[in-house]
């Protein structure tokens, strides 16, 4: 069997191939598809297959999946035009390719999720619907690191920035998305599946800014600001303007509870608890 992974050279690719590789699949048997196999030589080094494929490629692309038995298909960044040329250019490149099954990482609640970029994964879903691919949708919550990767200029100006007020967010950890996608990807029952993948709880600001106060043993404070001040925030750090409203835009409606559900799909899926809060912190402390 041939598990192919594109987008293998990002930070949720990159987990998948190791958690993959920690299952003991045969590195032979793991196929890392990016844009650019140098910044990959690693995998090349431990035996992984690293071919070049490009979302925009459709004929490299289908060569890349050619012969793959499971796909792990990891949504591209970038504008929501970009992504979503990107992701209908992909599914023809998979169903040329005879991909027999496709694992998707979407959004919570795709079709009625009010974030401006969940338009991307609702008709990214629709398409591989349409295509015939047979299909796994994992729909990731937020990940802990979009967060804690801005955690020492936190503690530097003792406060965490938002505009999300009292909404909840359901996090986990980039490494418990991964997981459940190398579990989809080597384990059987899962196709016409979808996943709504979230932490075990839900988290508010305040006690992020709790937690962080309580392992560093310096105040910090939760700011909430309002969308418009926030996006001009964003944009004041040098965020390109699409990332800047979309994320403004996100946290308003995280606010509203758009992010707020918890499931037990992840944590079931992985076979142990999510990562906690505390963790989170600790670990990004670390780094």
């Amino acid at each position: 069997m041939t598990i192919a992974i594109t987008a293998a050279g990002g930070h949720l690719g990159r987990l998948v191939v190791e958690d993959l590789l920690a299952r003991g699949v045969p590195a032979g048997q793991i196929r890392a598809i990016v844009r650019t196999p140098e910044k990959v030589q690693d995998f090349a080094d431990r035996g992984v297959q690293v071919v070049r494929g490009d979302y925009a490629d459709v004929p490299g692309l289908t060569e890349a999946l050619r012969g793959a038995d499971k796909w792990v298909f990891i949504s591209s960044s970038g504008s929501d035009e970009d992504r979503l040329s990107q992701h209908l250019t992909a599914i023809q490149a998979g169903k040329a390719a005879g991909v027999p099954h496709v694992v998707y990482t979407s959004i919570p609640k795709a079709e009625t999720n009010p974030i401006s970029f969940a338009s991307v994964h609702k008709e990214t879903e629709a398409a591989i619907k349409e295509s015939g691919l047979p299909h796994t949708f994992l729909r990731n919550n937020w990940y802990w690191e979009n967060l804690t990767a801005s955690l020492p200029n936190a503690i530097e100006h003792g406060a965490i920035i938002g505009a999300v007020g009292e909404g909840l967010t359901a996090f986990a950890a980039r490494a418990d998305y991964a997981a459940a996608a190398a579990v989809v990807a080597t384990t059987e029952g899962h196709e016409g599946k979808i996943y709504e993948l979230t932490g075990d709880r839900a988290y508010s600001y305040a006690e992020i800014a709790a937690e962080i106060s309580r392992q560093t043993g310096k105040e910090i404070a939760a700011v909430n600001l309002d969308p418009e001040e926030y996006r001009k925030t964003l944009a004041g750090f040098g965020l390109p303007d699409f990332l800047s409203a979309g994320l403004a835009h996100a946290d308003s409606k995280i606010a509203e509870g758009a992010l707020a559900d918890v499931t037990s799909d992840l944590s079931t899926l992985i076979g142990r608890p999510t990562t906690t809060v505390a963790e989170a912190i600790t670990d990004a402390l670390k780094a």
